[in-house]
C-alpha cells in the first residue's frame, strides 16, 4: 500500500470495510472531507508540510478494506499487549484493549474492565450522542430580532465560534460572522427604520454553572475550557492562542462586537447591551447559521476542544426536550450511549469533555462506543473524524516519521498531567481494521511525554503487526 493509499487508508477505513467506494481527502484533512465526488484526474503533489500549500487538497480513491483481510494472531497482539503493560514508565495502572473491527474478536487485553481516568478520549460519547441525537446536518442559529420599532434583541442558538465581522463560509470556526448579521439587520430596517436602536442579548438556551465544577479553577483559568454560553465569539477566546484566557461572559461580549457592528454600519447604539429574553412576538430580522453539527463533533475531536464538547453536549441535551445545563448534558450523552448498546455501568462523567476530575470508564466501554460507532451508518463519521496520527490536531506532532501507524492510525487523545490515554482506530500491514485503548492513569513525575512515545510505538506495532500464525 503506497503513501497516497495508507494516508486515505486512515480516513476512510471504517467506512470502505462495510463497502462502498469512497472518495477522500487525502492530506491535510479537515471536518468534513469525506465526498462522493469524483476524484481530480491530476491531483497535485502532496506539500512537504501541513499547510506548505494553498492550493485545493489532492483526493485519492481508495478501494474498500476486505473483510477477508488476516485477522491478526490474538497470541501475538497479546504479547504486545503484555509488553505495553509491563513497562515501568506507563505506572502501575494501565488498561488496554485491541479487537478486530469486523468480528468482535478481542485480540488483546490488559485489566480492559478497570476503571480508569479517560481524560479527553471520553470525547468520543459525546460525538456519538450528537449524531445519533440533533444529527450531524444541523446548524445552531444566530438570530437578531426587533421588539416594538426600534429594540434589536441579539438570541443565541449555541454558536460559540462567531467570527466578529464576516462569515467565512470555509471556516468551522467563524462560519457564521457578527458583522453579516449586523448588515441583514441594518438592511431590514432600511430607509424608513429607526436610525437609533437599544440592543440586548437573549442567552437563555444553556444556564446553570458556565463551566463544570469538576474543571479546576486553574484550568479554567489557563484558557483550557471557556464559560459555555449560547453565544460567542471564537469560543471567546482574548487572543490567538488556542489556549488564550477566556471572556468571562462571552454572551455579552459578542453581543458588545454586534452593536459596535450595527454602530460601524450608520445604525446608532443608545445605552449599554443588557440581557432580555426575546419575546415569542419579536420579528427576526436577521440571521447567521453556523458549521453543520457533525463538522463542530470532528473539530472538537481533531482539536481536543473542551468547551466545544460542552456546548454540544447541552445541544444534545436541548434537542432531547432537556435544559441546557451541563448535568442534563451529562446525563442524555450518557442515555444515548446506553440506548444504544453501551454498558455504562459503573461508568461516571464527572463533565463531558475529560478535563475535570472525577471521570472514570473502561477501555471496554471505550472500544464498545467504538465499535457501536463502526458498525452504525448513522454514527460512524464519528470514527471518520478522529484525527490522523502524525497529520491532524493533537496527533500532528506524533507518530514521527518512522512509526509504521503514522497515517494508518485515527484517535482520540487524552492528556491529563499524570494520566494519558489514546483510544481509536488502527490499519495493520494486511489491511484489517482494528479498535483500541490504551489508558495509563498514574504516570511516574516526568514520565509524561515519554508515555506518548510508548503508546504511539505499541499502536504502531499493531499497524505493522502481518502477526499470522507461523509468521
Amino acid at each position: 500500500m503506497g503513501w497516497r493509499l495508507r494516508v486515505g487508508a486512515a480516513v476512510t477505513s471504517v467506512l470502505t470495510l462495510f463497502g462502498g467506494y469512497l472518495v477522500a481527502d487525502a492530506y491535510d484533512v479537515v471536518p468534513g472531507m469525506v465526498t462522493f465526488d469524483p476524484p481530480h484526474e491530476s491531483p497535485a503533489p502532496f506539500p512537504s508540510a501541513p499547510g506548505a500549500s494553498t492550493g485545493p487538497s489532492p483526493r485519492v480513491a481508495v478501494p474498500p478494506l476486505s473483510s477477508e483481510a488476516p485477522v491478526p494472531d490474538a497470541d501475538a497482539v497479546g504479547r504486545l499487549v503484555t509488553d505495553l503493560a509491563d513497562d515501568e514508565r506507563l505506572g502501575r495502572r494501565v488498561g488496554v484493549l485491541v479487537t478486530d473491527a469486523d468480528s468482535g474478536e478481542t485480540l488483546g487485553a490488559h485489566r480492559a474492565d478497570r476503571f480508569m481516568v479517560p481524560a479527553s478520549t471520553q470525547k468520543i460519547l459525546t460525538a456519538v450522542a450528537a449524531y445519533e441525537g440533533p444529527s450531524g446536518d444541523v446548524t445552531l442559529p444566530t438570530r437578531a430580532v426587533l421588539q416594538g420599532t426600534s429594540h434589536v434583541v441579539l438570541v443565541g442558538g449555541g454558536d460559540m465560534m462567531l467570527a466578529p465581522d464576516a462569515g467565512d463560509p470555509d471556516a468551522v470556526n467563524g462560519r457564521a460572522g457578527l458583522g453579516d448579521l449586523a448588515d441583514q439587520v441594518v438592511a431590514e430596517l432600511g430607509l424608513t427604520g429607526p436610525d437609533t436602536v437599544t440592543v440586548s442579548v437573549d442567552d437563555t438556551l444553556f444556564r446553570g454553572p458556565a463551566v463544570a465544577p469538576s474543571v479546576r479553577e486553574s484550568d479554567a483559568d489557563a484558557g483550557y475550557v471557556a464559560p459555555v454560553a449560547a453565544l460567542a465569539v471564537d469560543v471567546a477566546r482574548l487572543d490567538d492562542d488556542k489556549y488564550a484566557p477566556r471572556q468571562s461572559d462571552p454572551a455579552m461580549a459578542a453581543a458588545e462586537t454586534f452593536a459596535d457592528a450595527l454602530s460601524e454600519r450608520g445604525l446608532r447604539v443608545d445605552g449599554r447591551v443588557d440581557r432580555q429574553k426575546a419575546p415569542s412576538s419579536a420579528r427576526e430580522i436577521g440571521r447567521v447559521e453556523s458549521a453543520p453539527l457533525g463538522e463542530v463533533v470532528d473539530y472538537f475531536l481533531v482539536e481536543s476542544d473542551n468547551t466545544l464538547t460542552e456546548v454540544v453536549g447541552r445541544i444534545v441535551a436541548v434537542d432531547a426536550g432537556l435544559p441546557g445545563t451541563g448535568s442534563a448534558a451529562v446525563s442524555e450523552v450518557t442515555a444515548v450511549v446506553e440506548r444504544l448498546g453501551v454498558d455504562l455501568s459503573g461508568a461516571e462523567l464527572a463533565d463531558l469533555s475529560g478535563l475535570g476530575t472525577g471521570s472514570r470508564m473502561t477501555s471496554r466501554q471505550l472500544v464498545d462506543t467504538l465499535d457501536l460507532a463502526a458498525r452504525d451508518p448513522a454514527l460512524r463519521e464519528t470514527l471518520v473524524g478522529l484525527p490522523i496520527a502524525g497529520m491532524q490536531g493533537t496527533l500532528a506532532d506524533r507518530f514521527g516519521t518512522g512509526n509504521p501507524g503514522r497515517g494508518y492510525t485515527q484517535a482520540k487523545t487524552g492528556s491529563l498531567p499524570d494520566t494519558r490515554a489514546l483510544s481509536g482506530t488502527v490499519v495493520t500491514s494486511d489491511d484489517r481494521l482494528l479498535l483500541f485503548t490504551v489508558m495509563a492513569d498514574r504516570i511516574p513525575d516526568g514520565q509524561s511525554w515519554g508515555a506518548n512515545l510508548i503508546i504511539d510505538r505499541f499502536v504502531g506495532e499493531l499497524a505493522a503487526c502481518g502477526c499470522r500464525p507461523g509468521r
